[in-house]
């Protein structure tokens, strides 16, 4: 499916974290944490890479708009998206995507996730939150410090009103950080995981981001001889 959008808004959500807010096209219907190709059309510039990219949807199904969340790093799409927000024309296909939650209730989802490779995971969680669902859900979250997590609130309020969704949220360099923190520290390891689930061996696992990330997350379960078959991974290439 193609459609037309426009962006509505964008927000900070996070030091060199940016969502920007589409106008949901009518007839656009997706799961919780599917992707879109999107591309710009007649941007004032472009590079070899062309005007397309996939991109997760970290909106959830329930919200009005679609939310699209990216690190501001300086190449010509994320340049063009910044600066041209209100007079861009952009085309979108798709869904796309397989990372959704699993259809049994009788295991829990647990997600291990870093920085903006969370962005399919809130969706997912918003989701389930809204619709009630069954699912015993853990969202173990690792960011360098506080200023650079987006979706602290959601998350929170998310945890505050589901009673099977539990937030685990890790920074790595807390010595770099000038906001105080009380919860976990540290990357996310095999103890740390033995902390909050009491059975490693049930769970569905979920990991999204950069091959480094999802790579480190595989060997981490692996390592407690978790099965690749109960390992789901979305990778995010770097634009």
């Amino acid at each position: 499916m193609n459609l037309m959008t426009s962006i509505l808004r964008r927000e900070l959500v996070a030091e060199g974290t940016m969502s920007f807010y589409f106008q949901k096209p009518e007839g656009f219907v997706f799961k919780a944490g599917q992707y879109v190709d999107m591309t710009l059309i007649n941007p004032s510039e472009t590079d070899r890479e062309g005007n397309t990219r996939s991109l997760s949807i970290a909106s959830a199904p329930c919200e009005s708009d679609l939310m699209i969340t990216t690190r501001l790093r300086d190449s010509t799409f994320k340049r063009v998206l910044q600066k041209e927000a209100e007079n861009l024309e952009i085309k979108i296909a798709g869904p796309f995507g397989s990372f959704t939650l699993q259809n049994n209730t009788d295991r829990p989802a647990v997600f291990l996730m870093g920085g903006i490779g969370v962005t399919p995971a809130r969706s997912i969680i918003l989701q389930a939150t809204e619709e009630k669902k069954p699912h015993k859900i853990f969202l173990f979250y690792s960011n360098r410090r506080p200023e650079d997590m987006p979706f602290l609130n959601d998350f929170t309020e998310a945890e505050k009103n589901n009673p099977n969704f539990t937030f685990i949220p890790t920074m790595t360099d807390m010595k770099k950080s000038k906001i105080s923190w009380t919860g976990e520290r540290g990357y996310i390891d095999p103890i740390m995981l033995q902390k909050y689930l009491p059975d490693l061996k049930t769970p569905v696992y979920y990991t999204a981001g950069p091959m480094k990330m999802t790579n480190a997350m595989r060997e981490v379960l692996n390592s407690v001889a978790i099965d690749d078959d109960d390992i789901r991974s979305e990778e995010f290439a770097g634009y």
